[in-house]
């Protein structure tokens, strides 16, 4: 009799584990991505990439906690648990996180190619072709029609040429007016009138969607970018380089193994980034040998909101040293501040 009880609570302790294997938390892990070649990624018709050695864009892991992988992290170097609310917006769904990293990383490369072109002298055009629906609040009727993804062509049968227009024409309605808004939903042409909300309980009448231009680059030469397995914004200084190295004489790499992150806007700027810590230990794994980082500002804001806070670069700095690593961690604040850095290097041997 005794035996049977201990079998029998055997196996409850071993399917309470098996259970809390796959139950989630309200927390996300996220740990040392990779650290990927570009070059595979990047296409640029008629002008082939000769490169001796590498650009590089580093990853990090990200994954929903069970209590397993939240006790790792504990206790394991460079993991971070961040709050689910920390990660998602307010009501955020998986499709619509989803879609915004996309949006994000969309944004991000097409902010690349135009950095490099206009560098390059190649010919870059923007076509605006609407408003790119990222999210769209539970209980606004706009929900019923809208979902993340979805892409606003016109209202009431106007075109615009930026979303500020198009929020500037919203807001020139009242709340409880209806619009007509045509929108395509996978590829297909849909037309709804939608009743405007208050959308900040002050009067201002809104759809109840958070959103972004939807823009579409014309190339000369054309460019194709493999970036649909990437999420977020922060590989647009490596792209930017990788685009810029297909053109003319010079191997930007000199041979050498060269990584870094950071945001890019259209004017070349290099921005701040999260995760600069996992990313330095991701590289050093992949034996990157020039790692460049943002020089960004710490304003007063963000000391007020982490008194320990520090730039990017100051970060990165800090972990390489603390890994013993032989990385050259090199701070930029602009796309051209890379350059000016890689004139510097000698051809590797």
């Amino acid at each position: 009799m005794k035996k049977n009880w201990k079998k029998l609570l055997a196996g409850l302790i071993v399917l309470a584990l098996v259970v809390a294997f796959f139950v989630p938390l309200p927390y996300y892990v996220t740990r040392p991505g990779s650290a990927d070649k570009l070059s595979p990624l990047v296409s640029v018709e008629g002008y082939q990439s000769n490169s001796e050695g590498v650009f590089r864009l580093v990853t990090i892991a990200m994954g929903q906690a069970n209590i397993y992988a939240y006790l790792a992290a504990k206790v394991l170097p460079y993991q971070e648990i961040e709050k689910e609310s920390d990660v998602r917006g307010e009501n955020e769904t998986d499709e619509e996180y989803n879609v915004r990293q996309l949006s994000l990383m969309n944004q991000s490369k097409n902010n690349a190619i135009q950095v490099a072109y206009k560098a390059a002298g190649k010919s870059v055009k923007v076509e605006y072709r609407g408003v790119y629906v990222l999210s769209v609040m539970p209980d606004a009727p706009a929900a019923k029609y809208l979902a993340a993804g979805d892409l606003i062509t016109a209202i009431d049968g106007k075109t615009f040429e930026s979303s500020a227009e198009f929020i500037k024409y919203v807001r020139s309605k009242k709340v409880g007016d209806k619009v007509e808004i045509s929108y395509k939903h996978q590829d297909k042409s849909e037309k709804a009138s939608i009743e405007l909300i208050d959308i900040d309980k002050k009067g201002m009448p809104g759809i109840g969607i958070s959103l972004v231009d939807d823009q579409k680059l014309v190339t000369d030469p054309k460019i194709t970018i493999d970036s649909e397995k990437i999420g977020g914004p922060s590989a647009g200084l490596m792209f930017t380089l990788e685009i810029y190295n297909h053109f003319g004489k010079t191997d930007w790499t000199k041979g050498h193994n060269i990584a870094g992150t950071g945001t890019i806007d259209v004017d070349g700027n290099v921005g701040r980034i999260g995760g600069i810590d996992q990313k330095i230990v991701a590289a050093d794994r992949d034996d990157v040998e020039i790692f460049f980082a943002p020089d960004d500002t710490v304003t007063p804001e963000m000391k007020k909101a982490d008194p320990k806070a520090v730039s990017n670069y100051q970060d990165a700095v800090k972990t390489a040293k603390a890994i013993d690593s032989k990385m050259k961690i090199v701070p930029v604040k602009t796309f051209q501040d890379a350059l000016d850095y890689l004139k510097t290097v000698n051809e590797k041997k």
